[in-house]
């Protein structure tokens, strides 16, 4: 069997590059020994936003004295939330199902090992082996949970996000480990629910990537909310004989043991490398990674690699970017490299997180002389109304041409604003231009024009 294209692993940035290849004229093939989708469709993006939807409105009915509401003796329905996520997670699986016939794109179930040669083997889950050849193979199996030698997942008192999102009762006690997007999205999840959760994060802000501003800010929330939050704090072990977990940290004032029901190891992830023919095909790979080119070229010839296995953000938006990339350069289309300085991160707790670009302490220790604007959503009018008046909008901007330099967003909805400040960056655009776009009112997206008018000394409402 011979293809153009085929692509190993099916997720955002499989399917992805699979279709657009076949746009393109390729005849393409999909290789996937689980379901469509990949980890992001079924086991991670869109089932976890759907617990979270839940949360979101569990966490309304709770303060519906708040809008003039009365309602009484509401409880979560665990069974039926997570049963609302599994659905949620199969009709997106069932969509790409669909997206895979509609673009006449053949899908090989079972385990892809790649051989030599530009084939690949595929193994179904009757233990049938069939070899398939194509011009160019792209090398798309994703990651998993990291696992950490003091932290043994065993599914059942220490899990990872898979077991996070089907557990079959709410935990009293939850210890998290690791204060990621994962871990804040179910340490939010879970104390919704009822659960009493502590986050354990090794540095010494939660969401350490975020900019120091918005790592205090949701600290601060997280704390109104019950989470208890330890940073500069380690977990040493965890002693599971007993009904439930005693999981020892190590803080800065000495041990503390904590005792929950469960802990959710959130300490990043690992890809999924191993045992799918690197060492075969001579595939170079460095820290746990396939070492790719700008258009994601293995060393070896009709050998590619994008997502959660090359180095770079494991994020399904740059796995799906970096797909068409690799494609449209197999095409020889003329296609620029992907530009990770301006790669939008989204965190979906509550209050979300979204940011893009540079840090206000990245921008200084690179030697930008910056300007920072910030406005806080108790000044927004649709903030209070909506009731949702914690979070503000933060803007760097280079003071010598103006260029914004990041943008960093704590507070209701902001996932959905990045993207403007995204576009702003792609474009080029200046302080002064943002200030003299006009944003509907009333908004929580005029805070981006009132955080510019903030680092010009130009604010209007604050």
């Amino acid at each position: 069997m011979n293809y153009d294209v085929i692509v190993v692993g099916s997720g955002p940035g499989g399917y992805v590059a699979a279709i657009r290849a076949s746009q393109l004229g390729l005849k393409t093939a999909v290789v996937e020994r689980e379901s469509l989708g990949g980890i992001c469709l079924n086991w991670g993006c869109i089932p976890t936003k759907a617990l979270l939807k839940s949360a979101n409105v569990f966490e309304y009915i709770n303060h519906a004295n708040d809008y003039g509401i009365t309602v009484n003796d509401s409880k979560p329905d665990f069974d039926a939330i997570v049963k609302r996520s599994r659905s949620v997670a199969d009709g997106m699986s069932n969509g790409i199902q669909f997206l895979m016939k509609k673009n006449k794109i053949d899908v090989l179930n079972g385990e892809g090992k790649l051989k030599s040669g530009k084939k690949v083997d595929v193994t179904d889950d009757k233990g049938k082996t069939t070899e398939y050849s194509a011009s160019h193979i792209i090398i798309a199996t994703g990651a998993r949970s990291r696992q950490l030698p003091n932290l043994p997942q065993d599914g059942k008192k220490i899990i990872g996000y898979r077991e996070a999102l089907i557990l079959k009762n709410i935990p009293k006690k939850m210890v998290v480990v690791g204060s990621g997007a994962i871990g804040v999205e179910f340490a939010y999840f879970y104390n919704a629910m009822g659960s009493e959760v502590t986050v354990v994060e090794y540095m010494p802000n939660i969401v350490p990537v975020e900019d120091a501003d918005v790592s205090k800010e949701l600290a601060k929330n997280f704390k109104k909310k019950g989470i208890k939050v330890m940073t500069n704090s380690s977990v040493e072990s965890v002693d599971t004989k007993g009904s439930g977990c005693k999981v020892k940290v190590k803080t800065k004032k000495g041990e503390e043991t904590l005792d929950c029901d469960v802990v959710l190891s959130a300490v990043g992830i690992e890809a999924n490398i191993e045992n799918i023919g690197l060492e075969a095909t001579g595939i170079a790979a460095d820290k746990g990674r396939i070492l790719v080119d700008d258009y994601y070229k293995t060393n070896i010839p009709g050998y590619y690699a994008i997502g959660d296995c090359v180095p770079g953000p494991a994020l399904a938006h740059v796995a799906s970017a970096e797909g068409i990339i690799c494609v449209e350069k197999i095409a020889g289309m003329d296609v620029e490299p992907l530009d990770y300085g301006n790669i939008p991160g989204c965190t979906y707790c509550s209050p979300e997180v979204a940011s893009v670009g540079m840090t206000e302490k990245a921008a200084k220790d690179a030697g930008y002389d910056v300007k920072i604007g910030k406005f806080p959503f108790s000044a927004s009018g649709k903030a209070s109304a909506a009731g949702h008046k914690e979070g503000f909008v933060k803007l760097v901007f280079d003071a010598k041409y103006g260029e914004l330099l990041g943008g960093h967003m704590i507070g209701s909805n902001v996932t959905e604003m990045i993207a403007e400040i995204v576009a702003i960056r792609k474009l080029e655009t200046t302080g002064h231009e943002i200030i003299k776009t006009v944003h509907p009112h009333p908004t929580l997206s005029e805070a981006v024009m009132e955080a510019a008018a903030a680092a010009y000394d130009e604010v209007i409402h604050l």
